[in-house]
């Protein structure tokens, strides 16, 4: 094993190039080299990395890049973070920004392992001394707050092995609070989910469709499932689809008119090592456009006056995929 010292020494040359680039002082070369260093360390290497620069400028390299207003160091932050640090401080962002932002923390909480999902309320209640379920009972309300804290609370329920008779019980379950009435029956939805981690939540989804021929979420456009039955249905596509999931958010996003490049700087780096090359084929069998030439097109800047360096994030960006 390296000592403290030696792993110093093999990313020394990384910690300048970062240094020279988050202190202003960086040449067109240096910014070069951020960019190779932002595209092509892996996690670990990005953690002994932030060591490092701690140990040689006696300066947090997290804390560095997030006083910074620019994309580049943006990217950067989100990259070199610990991911269930970085979620929760998404979270929170989210949360407590201007606006509450539904999209992101729905789309941390339902894409997230149960594994995870129990670091990142930890992390949160760490960073930000409360309970992650009692701020998103503050801020948020209603069938939304419904669907969170029950997905929330399936993060207690870690199991190692799924179940396919439960499963085929709970799918059944499912149908019948919805089917079998004139009106949904939440109470037991929420509850199940509540009870359920999410691996073994997407056996049950894979049973619902195997015994009704077609997804749960489909039923869920019904008239009667309303408001639960929307935010329930972003939910469930979340666990189930992930990559239909945020290949939809970009194409709404270019719909509306949102801030594209936010959305593609999120979607890319989070699921850089996951499921990026899935939403790649989604995002192109929908839209006929590639990732790639959306990011071009969002990033590409000529600019000598290029503060945010948005064509060195473009460049981050498309190596990711």
């Amino acid at each position: 094993m390296e000592t403290s010292s030696n792993l110093t020494k093999k990313y020394e040359a990384d910690c300048f190039y970062l240094h020279s680039c988050f202190s202003g002082k960086a040449t067109s070369s240096d910014l070069r080299k951020v960019v190779e260093i932002l595209s092509y360390r892996n996690s670990d290497e990005l953690k002994l990395i932030v060591q490092s620069f701690h140990v040689l400028y006696n300066q947090d390299l997290h804390d560095l890049t997030s006083r910074k207003s620019c994309l580049l160091s943006k990217v950067a932050n989100l990259r070199m973070n610990d991911h269930c640090l970085r979620d929760a401080n998404m979270i929170n962002q989210a949360l407590f920004g201007t606006k509450l932002d539904a999209n992101i923390v729905m789309e941390i909480i339902c894409t997230r392992s149960s594994s995870e999902l129990k670091v990142i309320k930890q992390t949160y209640y760490n960073n930000y001394n409360s309970h992650l379920e009692q701020h998103i009972s503050v801020k948020t309300n209603g069938s939304f707050q419904e669907v969170l804290l029950a997905f929330l609370n399936s993060a207690k329920h870690e199991i190692g092995r799924t179940n396919t008779s439960m499963a085929m019980c709970d799918a059944k379950t499912l149908y019948e609070a919805i089917g079998s009435g004139k009106s949904v029956d939440k109470t037991t939805i929420i509850s199940l989910i509540s009870q359920r981690n999410t691996n073994q939540l997407k056996i049950i989804l894979q049973s619902y469709k195997q015994l009704y021929g077609h997804d749960f979420i489909k039923f869920l456009k019904i008239d009667k499932c309303g408001e639960f039955g929307r935010h329930l249905r972003t939910a469930t596509s979340c666990v189930q689809y992930p990559e239909k999931h945020f290949a939809k958010q970009l194409r709404l996003t270019l719909k509306d008119g949102g801030d594209v490049g936010e959305v593609l700087i999120r979607t890319v780096i989070t699921r850089a090592d996951i499921d990026i090359k899935c939403i790649k084929r989604v995002f192109a069998e929908k839209t006929d456009w590639s990732l790639e030439s959306l990011i071009m097109k969002e990033f590409c800047c000529n600019s000598k006056n290029d503060r945010d360096h948005k064509g060195l994030v473009g460049d981050v960006l498309i190596a990711l995929l």
